[in-house]
């Protein structure tokens, strides 16, 4: 044991987020999202896709810039999703309307093969298996991950969905 209390070899746990962003300068508070991430302690950045332009969800807005991001986490999901949401509050998130426009939007969609459900948090993410702007990214980074609810793979997941409207830019 270290003087945190840790064990000097930490276990790390693959997670899978998507990030989205369709307010402001997008490509860059995307890039700044990341280093974000990065930068946090317990976090390390493994990979990340390709940005994509998207049609929005919901209430007529502009297009967004999506992509997704594999990490290596020591926390737990609860308190991954709490680091999540404090940097889309540190790049002026503001939750006024569901699927309404916005500056930073992180999901957690995947952490390691758990299920999980609580008021606050589900894995995997309830609505990834439909959502190409979310597919395309994460087969990029992760084809062959097994989302554990449908037990296929991404790249299987992703032949099911019209990816018409997710051009890479």
């Amino acid at each position: 044991m270290n003087l945190t209390g840790k064990s000097a070899i930490a276990e790390r746990t693959l997670c899978a987020i998507a990030l989205g962003s369709n307010l402001g300068d997008s490509r860059a508070i995307l890039e700044a999202a990341l280093q974000s991430l990065a930068a946090t302690p317990d976090i390390t950045l493994k990979a990340r896709s390709s940005w994509y332009q998207t049609k929005a969800v919901g209430p007529p807005q502009p297009d967004y810039l999506n992509g997704c991001a594999l990490l290596h986490v020591e926390t737990p999901p609860q308190q991954l999703l709490e680091t999540l949401l404090a940097i889309e509050t540190q790049f002026g998130r503001i939750r006024r309307e569901r699927w309404g426009p916005r500056s930073l939007d992180l999901d957690l969609l995947l952490y390691d093969d758990l299920i999980l459900e609580t008021p606050t948090l589900q894995l995997p993410h309830p609505r990834m298996r439909e959502r190409a702007f979310v597919l395309v990214p994460l087969a990029q980074i992760a084809p062959d991950w097994i989302e554990p609810v449908s037990g296929k793979a991404i790249a299987q997941l992703l032949q099911a969905v019209d990816c018409s409207e997710v051009h890479r830019i």
